[in-house]
């Protein structure tokens, strides 16, 4: 199931509400592997919504399953966007697979009331 090499995981954030990049958005990383579920590591997204680094790159890139949880509702909030209480979106969670050893780009587009993904470039 692992494939060391050049593959690689990145994403990146964008508050279409207000149409700029989700700089200070945390994101964690995990494994999926059957009904366990392994942190790999949290991030914050820089002032352009991405991470400084990939999330997975070299020996630690391995075919699989993934999630990765977008903090978004904390993000919102901090933006000082209102918020009903619970707020309709607050962890987004986007689990996907990993099946080649390439780079895989999972960005997030998110507003109070929605969001989207794609397999990105």
């Amino acid at each position: 199931m692992s494939n060391v090499g050049e593959g690689r995981l990145t994403t990146h954030v964008l508050d279409t509400a207000s149409g700029k990049p989700a700089a200070g958005m945390k994101i964690a990383l995990y494994r999926i592997a059957g009904e366990e579920r392994t942190l790999l590591k949290t991030v914050t997204t820089n002032d352009d919504g991405r991470c400084d680094a990939p999330l997975l790159q070299g020996a630690d890139f391995a075919t699989g399953a993934y999630e990765l949880v977008f903090e978004a509702g904390a993000y919102l909030a901090a933006q000082g966007t209102p918020l009903p209480q619970p707020a309709f979106l607050d962890r987004i969670p986007i689990r996907f697979g990993m099946a080649e050893n390439v780079h895989y780009h999972v960005p997030l587009l998110v507003s109070p009331y929605g969001y989207s993904t794609y397999r990105g470039s």
